[in-house]
């Protein structure tokens, strides 16, 4: 080994080694500010319940009249797959987003 690689290898070790430090210094700063905060079940499932309530209604007073004669296996075949789009890319997102505070208070 030359001593030019010699000398690259030390460098990219202690590059390495600065890497893994700012990396646990920037985990221990996450780990903080999570431990300042906790997630709610109860609210998030509450304000779930608020926005899925009147959607699901909605959906049912839309679709219904069309399912005139459909067994209920067929009806909900046809509404549970909409519901479930509404609430994963329409629901949930906006709870997460606008009510973030609500759902994820200080723990303390």
């Amino acid at each position: 080994m030359t001593f030019a690689t010699t000398r690259s290898l030390e460098k990219s070790s202690i590059a390495a080694s600065a890497g893994q430090a700012s990396r646990k210094a920037v985990g221990t700063s996450v780990a903080a500010v999570a431990a300042k905060r906790r997630f709610s079940r109860p609210r998030f499932a509450l304000l779930v319940l608020a926005g899925v309530y009147p959607l699901i209604t909605a959906l049912l007073y839309i679709v219904l009249p069309l399912l005139d004669g459909w067994s209920i296996w067929q009806e909900t075949l046809l509404i549970a797959p909409l519901m479930v789009t509404m609430m994963v890319w329409g629901v949930i997102p906006t709870i997460q987003t606008r009510f973030q505070r609500f759902i994820n208070p200080s723990a303390g």
